[in-house]
């Protein structure tokens, strides 16, 4: 399996906390930035994540950033990619089960380490339930597609 793992200047540290929790799982790891608690935009590594996932260069990504919520919006903007922003084992079983949640981000600033790392287990432990589900996930795939081949579309705005 292959992680690709981004953060903002916010999530920075958490980010090294699960890196170094992949790599001690036998998880291969693409480190996606930022490196530093120097302030950065997060959209720039939500992307580098999501389209590293989105070309299937990447099994998951794991984003994370202050709330988690700006990484999720940013990355949710590729298309193939399912991010779900998480903040508890339940949600993360979720996520995964019924929505087939490829990317997963954290809030740095509204989860502690363990609590991230376990919800982090429980999504990467967690199959596609498929069944049902699949419809509903083939049908986001399909509004990916309409929307994709609209012309005349500028910043959400048509002119």
């Amino acid at each position: 399996m292959k992680i690709a793992i981004g953060a903002d200047h916010a999530g920075y540290e958490l980010k090294e906390n699960v890196r170094r929790w992949l790599v001690q799982h036998g998880i291969e790891v693409d480190d996606r930035g930022t490196n530093s608690t120097e302030s950065v935009d997060y959209p720039d590594y939500a992307r580098a994540v999501a389209e590293e996932v989105s070309r299937k260069d990447a099994d998951f990504g794991i984003l994370v950033c202050g709330s988690g919520i700006g990484m999720a919006i940013a990355a949710n903007k590729v298309p193939g990619v399912r991010a779900a922003n998480v903040s508890s084992e339940q949600e993360a079983e979720l996520s995964r089960a019924h929505n087939d949640a490829n990317v997963l981000t954290l809030g740095a600033r509204l989860l502690n380490e363990h609590d991230a790392l376990q919800i982090l287990d429980v999504w990467l432990s967690t199959p596609f339930a498929a069944g049902r589900h699949q419809r509903r996930i083939d049908k986001i795939a399909e509004i990916e597609r309409k929307e994709a081949h609209k012309t005349g579309i500028t910043t959400g705005k048509r002119v």
